[in-house]
This record gives structure tokens, sequence and C-alpha cells, in this order.
């Protein structure tokens, strides 16, 4: 089985599907975890030396974040309708979500110092693009981009028709070197429209020292350590996947695959 694949574990006492940790990971800066909670569950968690982004998945949920109450937020049935509403939380406090409806949430979190406040990141401020063109079309929601406010932490929303390839052409962050490319641990947790299928991921490096390609299902996620790491969606089976990057440098700087540098991007 590849190590670069985590399918979901049944709920725990807390909801827990995921648990991601850099040491679980076996690299240095993103954290990922996915909770299903039941109407009426309440978990907390300290963010400890992390910035976290709470991403609403579905559902509708209370999100207290330190001394501050941001109400009830959330409002998609499935991810695939439409704009997440997500709170940004800084390292050094803490976070409690009371599920008002059956709901699934994902805590993305990288190192930081907790310079910033906590906040809301309301669908309005998501910026939303059209990326690729053809069959390399995918559609982007920008929760927190390299343009926005945060310490380490870059958080992106994709939706892939069935049919279309995505994070495509193939392109990698695996390098230390700005402006040319930036270093980027990433994960990628996917979810299919009708819940069963598969979508396909790619993981490899120039020298093929790593190449790995994966079938995956409805709620896996894909580790990025390095390489390029283009996704196909299967006609009929239209993807989503939600992106978690974080680095030495909060720029997203990559560079094309050498094979594919004639395609558009």
């Amino acid at each position: 089985m590849s190590r670069l694949i985590v399918h979901p574990q049944a709920p725990d006492r807390d909801g827990f599907i995921h648990h991601i940790t850099p040491t679980s990971a076996g690299w240095g800066y993103v954290g990922f975890s996915v909770i299903e909670l039941p109407r009426g569950r309440v978990v907390s968690r300290p963010t400890e030396g992390t910035e976290v982004c709470l991403v609403i998945l579905t559902g509708r949920v209370r999100i207290h974040a330190g001394d501050q109450d941001f109400g009830l937020l959330g409002e998609r049935q499935s991810v695939f309708d439409g704009l997440p509403w997500s709170v940004y939380i800084p390292a050094h406090s803490h976070w409690t979500v009371e599920a008002e409806t059956q709901a699934e949430v994902a805590i993305c979190a990288s190192p930081a110092e907790g310079r910033l406040p906590a906040r809301i990141i309301p669908p309005e401020e998501v910026g939303e693009e059209v990326r690729g063109k053809g069959t390399n079309t995918r559609y982007v929601r920008n929760i927190l981009p390299d343009t926005a406010t945060a310490e380490s932490l870059l958080v992106v929303e994709v939706i892939t028709p069935g049919g279309n390839w995505s994070s495509y052409p193939p392109h990698k962050h695996d390098t230390d070197d700005p402006p040319r490319e930036t270093y980027l641990e990433e994960t990628y947790f996917h979810r299919l429209k009708r819940g069963s299928g598969f979508a396909l991921q790619r993981v490899y490096t120039d020298d093929r020292s790593v190449d790995e390609t994966m079938a995956v299902a409805d709620r896996d996620v894909v580790l990025v350590p390095r390489g390029y790491h283009p996704v196909g969606a299967p006609h009929g089976f239209d993807l989503y996947y939600l992106n978690v990057m974080a680095g030495p440098v909060r720029e997203w700087r990559f560079t094309m695959s050498p094979d594919h540098a004639f395609l558009t991007w």
C-alpha cells in the first residue's frame, strides 16, 4: 500500500476520521484533520504552536475561537454546493465547534507565532477562478491564498468536472529557491460527488525516486511531500479536493514539468 495515501477511519469519540500531523506525515509543516459531527456534538482543541483554518465542509456549526463567539456558520449540504465558510484561528489560542446540524469540518494547520487575530472568512471573501481550458478546466476557490493574511498556511478548494484533469500540467513546489520556486508540503482531501467510484493522483519526481499512482476514493487524503502531483477525474465522477500547503516561505511558486512545458496552465 502507498505511504502517500491515507484512508479515513471510523469516527472516534470526537468525530475525527483523519488526524494527520507533521510527525505522522514525516514532514515539518502541514497538519490536516477532518471531523464528522452529529447534531449537538461539541469538540474543542488548543492551537498550541500552529495557526488553524477551520473549513466548514458541510452543515451548520457554532464556532468559538479564543474568547470570541463567531456564531452559527455554514450552509452547504455538499462540498459541491458553493463556497465555504471558514474561520482563521491564531497560534496559542483554542477553538470550539458545536454542531447545530450534522456537519463535517476540516482542520488545516501549520506552524505560526500567533501574531494575527482570529477572523471569519465568509464566502464573499473566497476568490473564485477558472483555471485551464478544455479537459484541463477546473474551478478554484481561494480560501486562504498567499495574497490573504496568515503566517504560513495556504488553503484552497478545487472542483474538477468528471473527465477533466486537475493540478495539471504537472507542477512541483519542493525546492526552497524563492522567487523561482518555494518549498510547500501539501495535502489533498478528496471527495467524489457520487460518493463512489475513484479518481487518480500521481506523485512523482524527475529522478523517479518518488513515483506512485493512486486510485483515491471518497474522503481519502493524499500526501505530497515533493514532486509533481497531477489529478484525473474519470468521466461521470465530479471531484472535489481541499488543498492545504505550508512551508518556510508563504508564497506559491512552482516549476512545471519539462515534459509538459508546452501546455497552458
